[in-house]
């Protein structure tokens, strides 16, 4: 659904172009969140909100965007793996916030396809 697309592709240059946000541990204000704790919990908060506008989505469907999130999940432990398990800095929250909110909109589009062909 998202994962194969060009735009999540765009999405994982951006993040490896900005590992050196999560390289640099501050150790004064940081989070009680973890690195992957944030990421779950953000993305989990984006695709409620992509199921709660979309009623209309199947149960398959569903389905899919959750085995999509599990992958991106699993592409991000990749990708962080050295960092993970750090508590975040503030900035790194920010971004972690605007990068789930970059994955919903590639929902969004791809669900709006999905609507228009239906």
């Amino acid at each position: 659904m998202v994962t194969d697309k060009d735009g999540y592709m765009h999405l994982i240059q951006y993040l490896t172009e900005h590992l050196g946000l999560f390289e640099t541990p501050d150790t004064q204000n940081v989070s009680d969140d973890t690195v992957m704790e944030l990421f779950e919990e953000q993305l989990s908060a984006q695709i409620i909100m992509v199921c709660g506008q979309n009623p209309s989505l199947s149960f398959a469907e569903r389905n899919t965007i959750i085995r999509e999130v599990d992958a991106i999940v699993y592409d991000l432990e990749e990708i962080l793996a050295s960092v993970a398990n750090h508590r975040a800095t503030p900035e790194q929250t920010l971004f972690i916030t605007e990068f789930s909110g970059l994955i919903k909109n590639l929902f969004d589009q791809e669900i709006a396809k999905i609507q228009v062909h239906v």
